[in-house]
């Protein structure tokens, strides 16, 4: 047997070695994943819920103030 497929075999012992090797990369790739999935969700959804309340609320400029005009000079 020559040295790399000694490596591989890894002693006997290459049915456990391997496979756990392959759930912790997998762990990484999705530790890694997972944030920026979340990320992108939760800014799409402010985008929504922003749009949604500026959609709700009056424009300014538009002639319907919601504080009346005594409040704003302060009499």
């Amino acid at each position: 047997m020559n040295a790399v497929q000694s490596f591989l075999a890894m002693g006997g012992y290459a049915a456990y070695v391997w496979p756990a090797y392959a759930v912790f990369f997998i762990v990484l790739i999705a530790d890694t994943i997972a944030p920026r999935l979340r990320r992108q969700r939760l800014l799409r959804e402010l985008r929504a819920r922003f749009a949604r309340q500026s959609a709700r609320q009056p424009h300014v400029g538009n002639g319907s103030s919601p504080t009346p005009p005594a409040a704003i000079d302060g009499q």
